[in-house]
C-alpha cells in the first residue's frame, strides 16, 4: 500500500515535470532552440493566478483562464520582440538569452512589495480534500494535476492531430524551409508555438501551486523537467509526458527507500543511463549525419 501511495505521488510530480517539458519540445519543434525560461513562466503562471484570485478577486475557474490567457499573450510578445531578432545565430546565444529571460524574470517578481519575497497558497477549492479508496488515500490536489494533464494531453493531441494549425506547426517542425515556400507562415506558427509553451507552462504552475506553494524560485523545478524531456525524446511531445513520468516516480520511490540525498539526485542518474542505453529517449527519432 504505502509503494502505491509514493507510486501515485510520483505521477502526479511526473505530470507537472512533463508538462514544463511539453513547452521545452513545443519550442525546439517550433525554432529548433532549447528555453531554459520555462520554469519561470510557470513561476509567473502561478503569479498570475494568485494576483487574479486575491488581487481581483476571480472566482477560481476565471482567475485559471485569465492566468493562461495573459501567459500565452506574454509568450507571444517574448517571441516577437526577445526571441526573433536573434533566430538565426549560434543556438549558445538563443540558450543563454533564455537563461538571462529567466533571471530577469525572477528578479522582476522578487521586487514586488509584500509579494515578491514571500511564499503564498493558491486558495483552490479542492484543498486539502483527500479520498479514502480501500485504505488508500488520495490527495484530491493531486489527482486533479493527473487529471488535468491527461485532459491537456487528449486536446494537444487532438489539435495537432486534426486541426490545420496543428498540422502546418508538425509540418513546419520537420522542415521549416520547405513548409516557409509551401506557403505555411513559419513565423507565425513560431509565435504561436512560444504562446502555446507559455499557456502550458502557466497550467503547470496553477497545478503545482496548491501542492507546494507560489513563490519566486518555485521555476527551479525547470531543472528537473529538463531530464524529462530528454528522457522522453527531445523532439516528442508524448515522450516530454513519458519522461516526466518517469522522473516522477523514480524520484518519488528513491526519496523513501534510498538514503537522504537521492531523491535530488535521481533524476540526472536517470538521464545518464538512458543516455547510454537509449541515446534518442523512449521515444526519440533515430536520426543519422551523413559525413
Amino acid at each position: 500500500m504505502q509503494f502505491l501511495q509514493l507510486f501515485i505521488s510520483g505521477i502526479a510530480q511526473g505530470c507537472i515535470y512533463g508538462l514544463i517539458a511539453l513547452g521545452f519540445v513545443l519550442i525546439y519543434k517550433a525554432t529548433e532552440t532549447v528555453s531554459f525560461a520555462q520554469g519561470e513562466l510557470m513561476m509567473l503562471g502561478a503569479f498570475f493566478g494568485l494576483a487574479a484570485m486575491g488581487g481581483l478577486g476571480f472566482p477560481f475557474w476565471l482567475a485559471v483562464l485569465s492566468a493562461i490567457g495573459a501567459m500565452a499573450l506574454f509568450g507571444l510578445v517574448l517571441e516577437k520582440v526577445v526571441i526573433r531578432p536573434i533566430l538565426g545565430q549560434p543556438a549558445f546565444s538563443i540558450v543563454m538569452l533564455t537563461i538571462g529571460i529567466g533571471y530577469v524574470a525572477r528578479g522582476l517578481v522578487t521586487m514586488i512589495p509584500g509579494i515578491g519575497t514571500e511564499t503564498r497558497t493558491l486558495p483552490v477549492p479542492y484543498k486539502d480534500q483527500a479520498w479514502n479508496v480501500g485504505g488508500l488515500v488520495l490527495n484530491v490536489e493531486q489527482m486533479v494535476v493527473i487529471a488535468a494533464t491527461a485532459l491537456l494531453c487528449a486536446l494537444l493531441y487532438a489539435v495537432f492531430r486534426y486541426s490545420k494549425v496543428g498540422l502546418a506547426m508538425q509540418a513546419a517542425s520537420q522542415n521549416q524551409l520547405a513548409a516557409y515556400y509551401m506557403g505555411i507562415p513559419v513565423k507565425r506558427l513560431n509565435s504561436l508555438a512560444w504562446a502555446l509553451a507559455a499557456g502550458v507552462a502557466a497550467i503547470a504552475g496553477l497545478l503545482l501551486a496548491p501542492i507546494t506553494f507560489v513563490h519566486a524560485n518555485m521555476g527551479f523545478i525547470g531543472l528537473k523537467a529538463f531530464p524529462a524531456a530528454v528522457v522522453g525524446g527531445f523532439g516528442s511531445l508524448p515522450g516530454a509526458i513519458a519522461g516526466g513520468l518517469v522522473i516522477g516516480v523514480v524520484e518519488s520511490l528513491s526519496g523513501f527507500y534510498l538514503p537522504e540525498g537521492f531523491k535530488d539526485t535521481a533524476p540526472y542518474i536517470v538521464v545518464l543511463v538512458m543516455l547510454v542505453v537509449l541515446p534518442n529517449g523512449l521515444f526519440g527519432e533515430k536520426l543519422r549525419k551523413k559525413v
